[in-house]
């Protein structure tokens, strides 16, 4: 069992997929959002006043901008076609600050979208299609499996390889990221909100949905020869000096769900033939350096929804926000 709490605040979940654990001893208790935190924490160090996930991270400000079309399906006040202000944070995975820009890992969206009544609508996203687990225990039990060995201070391969045998759900996502090289660029991403969502119109009709953000730019990734050349921090740079020359953009793309499709594990894709849809524009005007900027505090939950949006029966979305909750408090407060 595992403990599921909604719309409360924190930081996170992201891409820990080619780890690996003793599961065995993971499992003999509840999955609790305190032994996921502290697994972080054991596994990475303590950063004080940190996230303790998606520690390194660039904010960046905008606006999005939400079509009416969207109405069909939804009655979130969205899709007004207003433009709605943004706060957003582009990030990496894990409590490793200096974790390379480089590395094999996903990267990671949040976006705090504000309306004129003073709601918010949060999207949590990253740059792969599916996750890297289909419950909080696989979760849990990579993130345990990824702890530093005493004797070599750095995980295990044996635990790795034992990961890989015992959670099949940890497999499309280290999949995808072994055959699609990081992006040169956060603007040169597409990014996925990995899990499914209900949209609710004025009918009261529900279709499931899920959606991604596709970059006006291209998707470019990093050569073989640039992951072994570039320097461990560039992307933020790079970023800050792409909207200098011009607002970078992003087309929000819904995919309609079909009777059968899954909304319980965001592993699994859904088929390609699936009927998908423009309805929006995200514009990043400005981007800067995380501290002391608007997105270092926020805690980007992704059961903070507007009118109109609801969650899928999905065990990690719903299990993310109690997580968030643990860690901001303890961030937050200067832990």
């Amino acid at each position: 069992m595992f403990v599921q709490k909604q719309h409360l605040s924190g930081w996170m979940l992201g891409g820990f997929l080619l780890l690996t654990t003793p599961f065995c001893l993971a499992a003999e208790q509840a999955v609790t959002a305190e032994r996921v935190t502290t697994a972080m924490e054991r596994t990475f160090g303590v950063h004080p006043g940190e996230r303790r996930n998606h520690i390194k991270g660039t904010c960046a400000a905008g606006e999005f901008v939400g079509l009416p079309s969207a109405r069909a399906y939804t009655r979130s006040p969205l899709f007004s076609g207003k433009p709605l202000p943004v706060v957003a944070r582009f990030s990496l995975p894990g409590g490793n600050p200096k974790i390379p820009d480089t590395a094999r890992t996903p990267r990671g969206m949040a976006l705090q979208i504000k309306l004129p009544d003073g709601g918010l609508q949060h999207m949590t996203m990253l740059n792969t299609p599916v996750f890297g687990a289909a419950t909080p225990q696989t979760f849990l039990n990579a993130i345990v499996a990824k702890q530093p060995d005493p004797a070599t201070g750095k995980p295990d391969p044996e635990k790795i390889k034992r990961f890989r045998a015992n959670h099949p759900d940890s497999l499309p996502q280290a999949d995808f990221l072994a055959s699609h090289n990081p992006p040169v660029s956060w603007s040169n991403s597409s990014y996925f909100g990995i899990h499914a969502f209900k949209f609710i119109n004025d009918a009261q009709q529900s279709t499931l949905v899920r959606w991604r953000f596709v970059p006006q730019d291209g998707e470019k990734r990093l050569s073989d020869d640039e992951i072994n050349r570039l320097p461990p921090d560039f992307l933020e740079q790079k970023l800050i000096e792409r909207v200098r020359l011009g607002p970078v953009r992003w087309d929000m793309i819904l995919t309609i769900g079909q009777p059968g499709d899954p909304e319980d594990n965001p592993t699994l894709s859904w088929p390609e033939d699936r009927e998908t849809l423009k309805i929006g524009t995200l514009t990043i005007t400005s981007a800067m350096p995380q501290k002391g900027a608007a997105c270092e505090k926020i805690n980007f939950d992704p059961l903070v929804m507007t009118d109109g949006i609801a969650p899928a029966n999905d065990p990690i979305l719903l299990f993310r926000s109690s997580a968030y909750a643990i860690s901001s408090g303890k961030r937050l407060g200067g832990d």
